[in-house]
């Protein structure tokens, strides 16, 4: 594949990225903002004993969203948010592909001497790992404590970011962890967060109860997802930065504490 041919696929793809990645984390934080706002309006409103509702203005004209506890519209008039999480993710993982794997920046003979081969496996295997453990802890009761999650969450993130550090190039290392929170957020949504929604549309459609417990672990899904978004989003722009990031010796500190800024970001952000 000639250079310009590679070139030009890869503004491509990283255009078509940001730009679906930018839909995909507008609307997650827009609806983390609204459902904050709709408890503030219910609480004022069970006061007044009038229905909860948030008003906005945008583009010249009101905007009223209220939230119904019955679907009264036909499933199929539902609207459904997913493709954008679902082309965000395949452009992204192409991009590595490209970028990393056929790219040549994903060895670095001074860390490691495995071969291309060796560090692509564990740079997926990372994703793949990384979903698995998340996906169990989320379920069990570690999560019912948001301290305790993040606190071990955190530990966990700091000895994969080392651990990758000492195996594959700084700037592999830092890509591949953002790729795993990237995966994870993915597969919250498709395997998660979507099979509760179908559930609770097919519930509401056909009259009988929904189990609240599939909604409670979608709404959680939804609130790490948050948390993960900003740090992935630091990890994009520190490959611009390597002196600073990737490239430093102790690169693999600097983006732990970049992680870990980056959630405290995101608490303010959904407190907003």
């Amino acid at each position: 594949m000639s250079f310009s041919i590679t070139e030009w696929l890869n503004l491509a793809l990283r255009w078509f990225h940001v730009f679906a990645g930018i839909l995909w984390i507008g609307q997650t934080y827009y609806f983390t903002w609204l459902d904050g706002q709709l408890k503030k309006e219910e609480k004022a409103a069970e006061k007044t004993g009038t229905k909860g509702a948030v008003w906005m203005v945008h583009s010249g004209g009101f905007y009223t969203v209220e939230k119904q506890k019955e679907l009264r519209v036909p499933g199929a008039q539902v609207h459904w948010f997913r493709w954008e999480a679902a082309l965000t993710w395949l452009s992204g993982f192409l991009l590595l592909i490209l970028v990393y794997y056929f790219g040549g920046i994903m060895l670095d003979d001074s860390v490691s001497s495995v071969p291309l081969w060796g560090a692509i496996a564990i740079g997926i295997g990372t994703m793949l790992a990384g979903w698995a453990v998340y996906d169990v802890a989320a379920r069990t009761a570690l999560s019912r404590s948001d301290e305790l999650f993040a606190s071990v969450a955190f530990a966990a993130i700091v000895a994969v970011a080392y651990g990758l550090t000492h195996v594959v190039s700084g700037r592999a290392a830092y890509i591949h962890v953002g790729a795993m929170f990237g995966t994870i957020m993915f597969l919250n949504v498709w395997m998660r967060i979507l099979p509760a929604q179908r559930r609770l549309i097919a519930a509401a459609g056909g009259g009988a109860s929904f189990d609240q417990t599939l909604a409670d672990q979608a709404k959680l899904r939804s609130k790490h997802n948050t948390f993960l978004a900003i740090p992935v989003v630091f990890i994009m722009l520190s490959n611009h930065f390597p002196v600073a990031t990737y490239g430093s010796h102790y690169n693999w500190a600097i983006l732990s504490a970049l992680i870990l800024v980056g959630w405290i970001a995101a608490k303010i952000v959904r407190r907003a």
